[in-house]
């Protein structure tokens, strides 16, 4: 069962409007045994509250594989405030310089230095984290670290998007692709045909996430 956000996201392509204590209410009154476990699931996973407390306090970075057999990538980057997104990116495979590049550079030209970074802990965010911390210097606040890896289980603020970006953009393109490939119309172990994949899957990708 979806959470309240990915139901009222779904509804309104539908064109049907809805606040979000509606949306709630009816899903907690269909299916109330998937709310109690939403509840629990929260509580289990982030049981202090998160926090904080302006713009450009905290900037969530991570990206989604779902579409790496077709080489597709995402990555994105939020603000912990106001959850806006800030910067984003579709790329074949996850690549240090073109995060870098297309996410966290154009997020801090656009709207400034944030205080802490956070990611999980793969190594497609070093790049970031070396130039947030040659730049600690000149934050707002420099009591905390620049930048903080966690798991993906604590980077909660910006794990939760990707639910949606799975249902409207990932899960449609990959259902195509997959049938493609049932079909024998495409092999991707040929590389030329996983590079023209790849590159046309990235395309329609980034229009969906756009």
């Amino acid at each position: 069962m979806y959470g309240r956000k990915t139901m009222k996201g779904y509804l309104a392509t539908k064109g049907i409007r809805a606040c979000h204590m509606r949306v709630g209410a009816a899903m907690q009154a269909v299916r109330p045994h998937y709310h109690e476990g939403r509840q629990r699931g929260a509580r289990n996973l982030n049981p202090v509250p998160y926090r904080a407390e302006y713009f450009g306090e905290k900037l969530h970075m991570d990206q989604n594989e779902k579409l790496v057999m077709f080489g597709v990538t995402h990555a994105m980057a939020i603000d912990g405030y106001s959850g806006k997104l800030v910067g984003h990116s579709t790329m074949p495979v996850k690549n240090n310089l073109v995060i870098y590049e297309e996410v966290y550079r154009k997020a801090v030209l656009g709207h400034g230095l944030w205080d802490q970074v956070r990611t999980d802990r793969g190594r497609e965010f070093y790049l970031c984290q070396y130039v947030q911390e040659k730049l600690a210097g000149q934050r707002y606040c420099t009591a905390r670290p620049s930048f903080l890896q966690t798991p993906s289980t604590l980077n909660h603020r910006i794990e939760r998007l990707w639910s949606e970006v799975n249902t409207r953009v990932n899960f449609p393109i990959k259902a195509c692709l997959q049938s493609l490939t049932d079909q024998g119309a495409i092999n991707m172990e040929d590389d030329v045909v996983k590079f023209c994949t790849s590159q046309l899957a990235c395309q329609v990708a980034s229009v969906g996430l756009t």
